[in-house]
């Protein structure tokens, strides 16, 4: 490639003179190439050491004048052709116009002018993709690329020196990240080192230091452990690994693969050295955090944000913090945690404004709101950008209020005392808190329901006044009273500032009057609902009668739903929770309905009305508990694995005791899935609800922590499972909320008594006060760290199960061992992935369907089943094999979708592996007949159809049933479309299964007869098998004895049926059909044996076998007479091998024809043992009355011992895989060159 020029002032350090002329030098680099000595073992190490572009590139050219000592690198290039190629072209263009000038100095000027033109114009040729990279990391990623053999589709991330330990010897090199592969080289005097490792296959990523091993990170996969260590800068290396390790899990999870997020911002410089990918990156977990701390809509995306501080008129202090601000809100979060958290949606705000700056409030910002709340930030760097931007986004709300623009409402804010402006509710337009009425949103899905406008509890509580409750009415009406207060100096609604006060009222408990409201606002569910107005009518409306797996699943669990409240004894309650169900598995099909959902749904429905107990389901599904409710709830699992983690750190002394009780796995889910709603009494159990909607997970693991160390005593005197759950079971039962002014309602879980005296209760305050003061520790940064590291443990957890489930799926004829097909399984597994990462064009790189059964889950097309095929095949053809794998994967495609899974991958090297030689000739057999012979394949598809006349009912039939399963297809589609779930798959796969069962084993007879064309091409998959056999030339005159029998003994069944007794072609009429010829025809040819050395011979490929021309016929005078009816003259064996043996019998030879002169329409031509027997042209058809059965082609391959041999030869698959998985890794482990240790000696 050409370069911008650059000066050089040594130019032979380490660098060799191959060609020069006055102007110009070629040089290649000193060890590069052939030998190269120890001076060459010391050049490589440095390059690869110090990172050079040598590595890459070993050639350059450098352009110099006589007189100056400076050169200049002009290209550079990674093989002789390349540089050569430039070498010419300045020689050719540039020689002589540089002799014509005087002065060196404009020589340089001119050459230096020419070369960069030269790259102008490449680069103008060049579609501009997105952010360039700069120029260092494009060198890099070519290095990347060209070391580990991969695609232009694997796309580089960053790069890092560190060191490999190999034992205990440190390797130091390189370290590659891309999207899908982390990616060591190290090459030092002569030991070379090149790990490639597939994100997917990481099943453990650590960051830590040992006494071995200095601070290292700790990569893990199935069957090796590697470390790295010495970074420049171990924390952010880490944290990449993290982000793209995770990527692959989401992959695994739900196929969702890397994709550049375009609505994220773009720096207006980007780094130096950074890649567009690693920013994008960067910006992405950024993101996510904001997202997570602030609990905004997912699609929200952050923009920016500054260091300021925070007038709080609450305490009357300037609080510093950071602002945050993206397209739809603006919030803070202060330095100290929880000191004060602030989001302002900007669909609320009224007027953004610069004050006037002073010594005490230096840049400050003042952001007013519909509900007469005013924020006072100051401290702002860049002020003027800052309302710039946010007055940007102002202009992009959709405006509701009637009426003037936003300018017209300006206000001055020159006083900055907001708690002069009490939150009063004087909304217009769309609400600022869930008390306010929703407007349009509520009359957009005005239902006949009452449950629309309101919770189940109002409709089914007793209305008796406060007064009468004595004591709890009283207590609540102070928590009513404490949160009016807190809503008077904090603000009310979404522009609440949220500070420590907020969360002791909080753990105080919610009113039941606010209950609603609040968890909308803590769960950033009411921003969801206010942005979406009719959004929940709508799915209704969509969803109502529609039937799916979704739906069947929803109703056999509504009763199930706490029968024992009164609000779900009763039609209008079941209902309600029915409409939000099954709206909501129609939102989100990939979750669809999970068990628990209905029992944290119907305690949402008691508190909220329809629409908002479905936006806190999305909230609670999507974000606040990822991946809980999904098939294989992933979620839970992982919080299950930090639960032990959790319980390990904390309760040392009973985690092992639990370990092996094997209790946490029993109790976490049901914890976890339903927020304690299920197994604690319900008024206790939406105390700690209210905890999680404002604090997330990490309440959940408190409390438990705590139920398991206020029964740590009991727990250790368990001597199995069953009494532990006992234990834990009637604690739970007995945790009570003293406080409550519902009427109690009765608790399903029977009180586990067991004759002695009730446990105490316990007041579920009291348990919550506990869990803080024990373990308030807990932060959400380092919950998230460990759901991670267990998210890595669980998914590959899961991958191994299913793996394990598909193996088992296989039948055990097919004769592979279990290890050898886990070992398939992984081969086939990444052959699909690698789709995945880069084929997203192929149809197996449509998202991967998790809901499917998992033998369906990874398919491979016909492009990835060649690969596979060619490098697993005991049966290699040269280039005959891609022919070969197409006709395989057509027969293995069943239901002809163009994709194949595991079961029918593994049944077809079975095929090849396994089984006797009946059943190895039979597959033979079947890939010379339709459908694995495709129709460009078959010379004369027309004549071959007559031949399965027999079958043409049933493949009428069959077509009749593939248009009719198609028609059904596309009415599920509809259908799947319509309902926005998964479709009602499992019982179609199990009448499927059941129909494979039905199955009889085909014999041999059920095998149709083979035409002359498709023995022809068996014939020429044969040959080109023997071809790198050490029995090579015998097999061939075994192959071409039985194929000379085999010819004739077709001859001779064609003479004996009766052609008048043949029905007409139902394809063409018998006037259109070739005259019949006037002389006989005899189809067997001879097939000769090619000569060993012969290359035509071996690449036969998938040409067919054409007429022969016609100097190479030869016309005797024996064979004239025959008439059609008299057979063959009979042949002794030993005439016939005598014969062969010699190679006189032998028509055309494939060797002694280039392939190209064979035409598409030779006739196999043989004769009589004595003489060569006359052939006719026949107008060019090949002849369509010949047949051949199998029976008839086992039998006489059976007189050949060298063939029998051959096809019940062993061939170990085990071999083939590992070199398999060398190839789809690319993997070397430390291989130490040979040639360079010899180099040395």
């Amino acid at each position: 490639m050409w370069l911008g020029p650059e000066e050089v002032l040594v130019a032979n350090a380490l660098w060799v003179t191959e060609r020069a002329n006055p102007f110009f030098v070629l040089q290649r680099r000193r060890g590069h190439g052939k030998g190269g000595g120890l001076t060459g073992l010391l050049v490589g190490t440095l390059d690869v050491v110090l990172d050079s572009s040598a590595r890459v590139a070993p050639y350059r050219i450098l352009h110099q004048t006589q007189d100056s000592q400076v050169y200049w690198t002009v290209a550079c290039g990674s093989s002789r052709k390349e540089i050569t190629k430039h070498w010419e072209w300045l020689e050719n263009n540039l020689l002589q116009t540089l002799s014509i000038f005087d002065n060196e100095e404009d020589i340089t000027t001119f050459v230096k002018g020419k070369i960069h033109g030269i790259i102008a114009e490449e680069n103008k040729n060049l579609q501009p993709q997105g952010d360039e990279d700069p120029g260092k990391f494009k060198e890099a990623e070519l290095k990347m690329r060209k070391q580990f053999g991969m695609p232009e589709g694997e796309k580089l991330v960053n790069y890092y020196s560190c060191s490999y330990w190999k034992g205990h010897v440190p390797r130091q090199g390189w370290l590659y990240l891309t999207v899908n592969h982390l990616c060591f080289y190290s090459f030092l005097l002569g030991k070379e080192v090149s790990l490639v490792v597939r994100w997917v296959d990481v099943t453990r990523l650590e960051k830590n230091a040992t006494l071995l091993f200095p601070e290292s990170i700790r990569v893990d996969t199935r069957d090796q452990e590697l470390f790295f260590s010495m970074f420049l800068n171990i924390t952010e290396t880490f944290k990449l690994m993290e982000q793209l390790a995770n990527l692959a899990m989401r992959q695994l999870l739900d196929s969702e693969g890397f994709l550049e997020d375009k609505a994220l911002p773009r720096p207006p410089q980007p780094h130096r050295k950074i890649s567009a990918l690693k920013r994008d990156l960067d910006a992405r977990a950024k993101n996510e955090c904001y997202q997570a701390t602030f609990r905004l809509p997912r699609d929200e995306r952050l923009d920016g944000h500054t260091g300021c501080t925070l007038w709080t008129p609450f305490n009357k202090l300037h609080i510093p913090g950071q602002m945050f601000i993206s397209s739809n809100y603006i919030c803070f979060a202060s330095k100290e945690e929880d000191a004060c958290h602030l989001i302002i949606p900007l669909r609320e705000v009224t007027v953004v404004e610069k004050a006037d700056s002073s010594g005490v409030l230096p840049s400050p910002l003042s952001i007013s709101t519909k509900s007469k709340m005013t924020f006072l930030f100051a401290n702002l760097k860049d002020r003027d950008f800052l309302v710039q931007r946010i007055s940007d986004f102002l202009q992009k709300m959709p405006s509701k209020q009637p009426g003037g623009s936003r300018a017209g409402r300006r206000t001055s804010v020159a006083d900055p005392a907001p708690e002069s402006s009490p939150a009063t509710q004087e909304v217009s337009g769309q609400p600022s808190s869930p008390t306010s009425p929703l407007g349009g949103c509520r009359g957009a899905c005005a239902q006949e329901a009452p449950t629309a406008s309101q919770g189940l509890l109002r409709l089914f509580q007793r209305s008796a006044p406060m007064e009468d409750l004595g004591a709890k009415g009283a207590k609540e009406k102070m928590k009513e009273e404490s949160w009016n207060i807190h809503f008077f100096e904090y603000g009310r609604g979404m522009c609440m500032y949220r500070t420590t006060r907020t969360r002791e009222l909080v753990l105080k408990g919610i009113p039941e009057s606010l209950r609603g409201e609040l968890w909308l606002l803590f769960s950033g569910a009411w921003n969801e609902m206010v942005t979406h107005p009719g959004y929940y009518a709508a799915l209704v409306e969509k969803s109502t009668g529609k039937y799916s797996l979704a739906t069947e699943e929803i109703e056999r669990d509504l009763h199930r739903s706490m029968p024992e409240h009164p609000a779900f004894q009763n039609e209008l309650g079941i209902a309600a929770l029915r409409r939000v169900l099954t709206a909501y598995a129609f939102r989100n099909p990939t979750i669809g309905y999970c068990q628990a959902m209905n029992i944290v749904t119907s305690v949402l429905l008691l508190y909220g009305s329809e629409e908002e107990a479905f936006w806190l389901l999305v909230a609670l599904c999507e974000r606040m508990l990822p991946d809980y409710y999904n098939t294989r709830v992933v979620g839970a699992l992982v919080d299950q694995g930090i639960f032990e983690e959790l319980t390990r750190d904390f309760l040392p002394q009973l985690s092992e005791k639990m370990q092996d009780l094997g209790v946490i796995s029993s109790i976490s889910l049901s914890w976890f899935l339903t927020l304690f709603l299920s197994v604690m009494p319900f008024e206790s159990a939406v105390v700690i609800v209210d905890c999680f909607f404002y604090e997330g997970i990490k309440v959940i693991l408190q409390v438990a922590l705590a139920i398991l160390d206020a029964n740590m005593e009991q727990l250790l005197g368990c001597s199995d499972e069953g009494e532990a759950m006992t234990v834990l079971g009637r604690y739970l039962d007995n945790v009570v909320n003293k406080q409550s002014v519902s009427p109690p309602i009765p608790h399903l879980h029977a009180l586990l008594t067991s004759g002695d005296k009730p446990p105490e209760e316990v007041d579920v305050f009291d348990l919550l006060k506990v869990s803080y003061e024990k373990f308030s520790s807990l932060r959400a940064e380092d919950i998230e760290q460990m759901r991670f590291k267990q998210r890595l443990k669980v998914i590959q957890s899961l991958e191994d199960t299913a793996k394990r489930s598909v193996v088992r799926a296989i039948p055990g004829d097919i004769g592979f061992s279990i290890e050898e097909l886990e070992d398939l399984y992984m081969v086939f597994k990444a052959k699909h992935l690698a789709s995945q990462y880069w084929g997203s064009s192929r149809p197996a790189a449509v998202r991967r369907d998790p809901s499917l059964p998992y033998l369906e889950q990874y398919r491979i097309d016909a492009n990835q089943f060649r690969e596979l095929f060619a490098s697993l095949t005991p049966w290699a053809c040269g280039s005959h094999t891609p022919v070969l794998a197409g006709r395989m994967f057509r027969l293995l495609d069943e239901n002809k979708d163009s994709l194949i899974n595991f079961k029918e991958f593994v049944t077809g090297m079975s095929g090849m592996y396994h089984g006797d030689l009946t059943e190895k000739l039979k597959v033979l057999y079947k890939l010379h007949l339709p459908p694995a012979l495709s129709p460009e394949e078959a010379e004369s598809a027309l004549e071959a159809t007559h031949y399965f006349t027999e079958d043409s009912a049933s493949e009428e039939a069959l077509q009749r049933d593939e248009r009719e399963g198609a028609r059904n297809e596309d009415v599920q589609e509809k259908r799947r479309e319509e309902k926005g779930t998964s479709p009602p798959d499992y019982r179609h796969y199990l009448r499927m299964w059941a129909k494979e069962k039905e199955v009889q084993k085909e014999t041999i007879k059920d095998l149709p007869k083979m035409n002359q064309e498709q023995f022809i091409e068996l014939c020429k998959t044969l040959y080109n098998m023997f071809s790198e056999d050490p029995m090579e030339q015998d097999l061939y005159h075994a192959i071409a004895t039985v194929a000379s029998l085999l010819l004739r003994i077709g001859e001779v069944g064609k003479r004996f049926s009766a052609r008048p007794g043949r029905k007409p072609r139902d394809t063409a009429p018998e006037e259109d059909e070739p005259p019949a010829p006037a002389l006989p025809q005899d189809p067997a040819r001879e097939l000769q044996a090619p000569a060993a050395g012969d290359p035509q011979a071996k690449a036969g490929g998938d040409t067919h076998l054409g007429k022969a021309p016609q100097e190479s016929q030869v016309v005797g005078e024996g064979g004239g007479g025959e008439g059609r009816g008299s057979p063959s003259q009979p042949l002794s064996d030993d005439d016939t091998k005598d014969d062969l043996s010699m190679s006189s019998y032998s028509v055309v030879s494939t060797g002694s024809l280039q392939c190209e002169d064979l035409a598409d329409d030779t006739v196999l031509v043989g004769g009589e043992a004595r003489s060569p027997v006359t052939t006719a042209h026949c107008g060019g058809t090949v002849d369509t009355d010949w047949s051949i059965s199998f029976e008839q082609i086992l039998a006489s391959i059976l007189t050949e011992s060298v063939l029998v041999n051959f096809l019940e030869k062993k061939v170990d698959i085990g071999l083939k895989i590992k070199d398999q998985k060398k190839v789809e890794r690319q993997f070397s482990t430390s291989s130490d060159h040979e040639q360079s240790a010899a180099a040395l000696a």
